[in-house]
């Protein structure tokens, strides 16, 4: 005898080997033994065998005119034998009770399963319901089906075109745009971003990078609401002094400036004004609303996406010729021992007498002509191309225009106060800040801070880190963070912190909101306070020092943000995230123009340095990129490499090493630490397509201390690419 029965929605057959009241021991064709409860067991026969029996009631089943089942089904419930007579006729066999089994079991938009074979037919709207569905998802494979194919043939289909970077990044993995993609990935047996490129779905690389960016952080566009510009209240007293700014000329957010008092006299006095949009803006906005989500304006070569809208951005901005209001740190030094004797901050207005500009005057105001040693320079034709390892954007004027410059005397006290500054980070950190690295600028010929087209001729300029006007800035901005840092916590305010505790290596920076010392700095607490215009943290910590300039120790009442406050902390984690996607996407373009910069100048072969794993550093671009041979020679190691070629889609550079350059090696120090973080970012872009379906020793805030204040506005910015490499494998 041989018994069919129901175990976890599925039907077995075998030969019963004893029974009981309340179970069977039954063999399987497979010889596998098995004990079943009497309960489910369905059937019992003699014949044919199980087998047999199960394939010929599979296929009835497969015949069954479903709509008749449901119309001959009564009314209650009923077991499947019953419908097995009415349907098969009186002489049923054995192979036409399981078929209607098999049928009913298969069809629950039909007929509902109460268990021990039992059914009840489902009602006629459930039953019409379930086919439309049924019908829908027929009509969506079918969908699915021509889409992929249109797509292994070469064409991509409107509906998949439009949802590209859903696709790719955030897909629904029930969406038949997404289904079609992983299916025509499946039948021509290649990536997916192949398929997609291939059919004409991307317009073109920059255009992909770009959008993509867009899709995940600015899906309702770059566009601002329209809202007002606030004004400050009440009337802030004149500051008895003028500033000068330094920036790139392209530099729109002009964040901070510069002011000397007193050279001459035994003291001198530094003064530090802050673009003050803090004075006008308040929590909770209209326009703290925008910039809350923004979070940071976005940089990249040939264009930007402010933080604030431009109206707001022109209003504070410390443009030549105005009265502007700033916050202002004035720190009063030893003229001859640079001791610093006192501090202090002012609400205040101030005129900006001047705006100088890094890409005007680094080749005037250099270190030689502020310390009075210049030496004549070549003529830009008679320099070797050693002298100059990128394209300069400008040729710059003699550097004897420096004596007449009429900053001279201020520009000269602050680069030796500077490097005092610096000298006394570099005892508290144990080991010098080393700038053996230019940084790079990018322009676009012909772009005029319009939204790049990707296919514009790219020039790269290079400037050394560390040159003195670079070094005034930074060194005036990190007195500034750490020096209010300290006096947030002294007045009891919260404020948004960076920290590291030592330089060992895996230590990061870290955000907080109490002071803590920042061991790459060299100083014993750090708060960004000095971009406001451009960056959200400064902006909520502006507010917190002008309720410190209005009150005093009293401030913390004060105050927008009071301690402990989880508006501070959600802010951080925002920010956090937030700035890492917008510095890597700078980073992913500034690669792409450099590749695109290869392509156009023909360069065929790059001098560089052998860092970790296989990577090479350029000498004269922004470029680190595997090469085939590089893995096996020493780190330090000074190679020449092939370009054999490039992928602007990917970003990734085909090279190998052919030969070595024979020169001293490259000491430790002048090789990047962030070898790691180069190797972190190595692979082809990441598409959320699952086809299993179908460090330097300068820390890093000090560059950004320099970077931010100078260059870091400009729409050509220095590239974050030689500092954090985006390296395809």
């Amino acid at each position: 005898m041989y018994a069919l029965y129901e175990d976890s929605g599925k039907f077995h057959a075998g030969r019963v080997m004893s029974e009981s009241d309340a179970s069977l021991q039954v063999e399987l064709e497979s010889g596998k033994r098995a004990k079943v409860k009497a309960a489910n067991v369905l059937l019992k026969f003699d014949k044919p065998e199980p087998g047999a029996l199960i394939a010929e009631a599979q296929s009835l089943a497969k015949e069954m005119d479903l709509d008749l089942a449901w119309e001959f089904a009564p009314e209650g419930e009923f077991g499947f034998a019953d419908l097995a007579r009415d349907y098969f006729g009186e002489s049923a066999g054995i192979e036409s009770k399981a078929a209607a089994l098999f049928g009913l079991f298969d069809a629950p938009h039909y007929f509902r399963r109460l268990g021990k074979g039992n059914f009840k037919k489902a009602p006629e709207e459930i039953v019409k319901a379930a086919l439309l569905g049924i019908e829908r998802k027929r009509q969506a494979a079918l969908q699915i089906d021509a889409w992929a194919g249109e797509l292994v043939a070469g064409n991509c289909p409107p509906p998949i075109r439009e949802q590209l970077y859903k696709i790719l990044f955030k897909p629904d993995k029930n969406g038949p745009e997404y289904k079609a993609v992983v299916e025509a990935s499946r039948q021509a047996q290649r990536a997916p971003l192949d398929i997609l490129k291939d059919a004409g779905a991307i317009d073109s690389p920059y255009q992909f990078h770009w959008r993509r960016f867009l899709f995940e952080h600015f899906p309702k566009g770059t566009g601002f609401a329209a809202v007002g510009v606030p004004g400050v209240d009440g009337e802030l007293p004149l500051a008895p002094v003028e500033a000068f700014s330094i920036d790139d000329s392209t530099t729109t957010e002009i964040d901070d400036a510069l002011s000397v008092q007193g050279i001459g006299s035994g003291r001198f006095t530094l003064g530090i004004h802050i673009a003050a949009p803090g004075l006008a803006l308040a929590p909770g906005t209209p326009v703290d609303a925008i910039a809350r989500e923004r979070l940071s304006t976005v940089y990249m070569p040939g264009h930007k996406i402010t933080m604030l809208p431009p109206a707001v951005v022109d209003a504070y901005t410390l443009l030549e010729g105005r009265e502007c209001p700033v916050v202002s740190l004035y720190v009063t030094f030893d003229e001859a021992t640079l001791a610093q004797s006192a501090s202090e901050t002012r609400l205040e207005r101030i005129r900006i007498a001047a705006n100088l500009r890094h890409d005007q005057l680094d080749s005037v105001i250099t270190e030689e002509t502020l310390s009075g040693t210049a030496t004549p320079v070549a003529p830009r034709s008679d320099r070797s191309s050693d002298e100059e390892p990128a394209v300069d954007f400008e040729a710059g004027a003699s550097p004897a225009a420096a004596d007449a410059h009429p900053y001279r005397a201020e520009l000269t006290t602050l680069y030796r106060l500077a490097r005092h500054l610096k000298a006394g980070r570099e005892a508290v950190r144990g080991k010098p800040e080393l700038f053996n690295r230019p940084d790079y600028a990018f322009r676009l010929e012909g772009n005029d801070d319009a939204e790049p087209r990707g296919d514009e001729r790219v020039a790269i300029a290079v400037r050394r880190r560390g040159s003195p006007l670079d070094l005034i800035v930074a060194e005036s901005m990190i007195l500034a963070n750490s020096t209010w840092g300290g006096w947030l916590a002294a007045c009891g305010v919260p404020g948004i912190y960076r920290s590291q505790a030592s330089l060992a290596p895996g230590n990061k920076v870290r955000m907080s909101t109490r002071p803590a010392p920042h061991a790459g700095m060299g100083v014993a607490q750090y708060a960004w306070s000095t971009s406001p215009l451009r960056r959200y943290v400064d902006l909520v910590n502006q507010w917190q020092l002008i309720a410190c300039a209005r009150h005093g120790r009293t401030a913390a009442l004060a105050a927008p943000f009071k301690p402990k406050d989880v508006q501070l902390l959600a802010i951080i984690a925002d920010f956090d995230a937030t700035y890492s996607d917008y510095n890597a996407f700078q980073s992913g373009l500034e690669r792409y123009w450099t590749l695109k910069y290869l392509e156009q100048n023909d360069v065929r072969q790059l001098d560089g340095v052998v860092m970790k794993d296989g990577l090479v550093r350029a000498d004269t671009l922004p470029l680190v990129f595997r090469a085939i041979g590089a893995e096996s020679l020493a780190r330090g190691a000074h190679v020449r490499v092939a370009i054999g070629g490039t992928d602007l889609l990917t970003l990734d550079v085909h090279a190998s090493v052919v030969g070595r350059i024979d020169d001293a090696p490259v000491p430790d120090d002048a090789i990047a630490d962030d070898a790691d973080d180069a190797v972190e970012g190595a692979g082809p872009i990441a598409i959320a397509i699952d086809l299993g379906e179908a460090s330097d020793d300068a820390s890093p805030d000090a560059r950004e201390a320099s970077r931010g204040a100078s260059i870091g506005d400009s729409a050509g910015a220095a590239s974050s690419a030689a500092a954090s490499p985006q390296v395809p494998a």
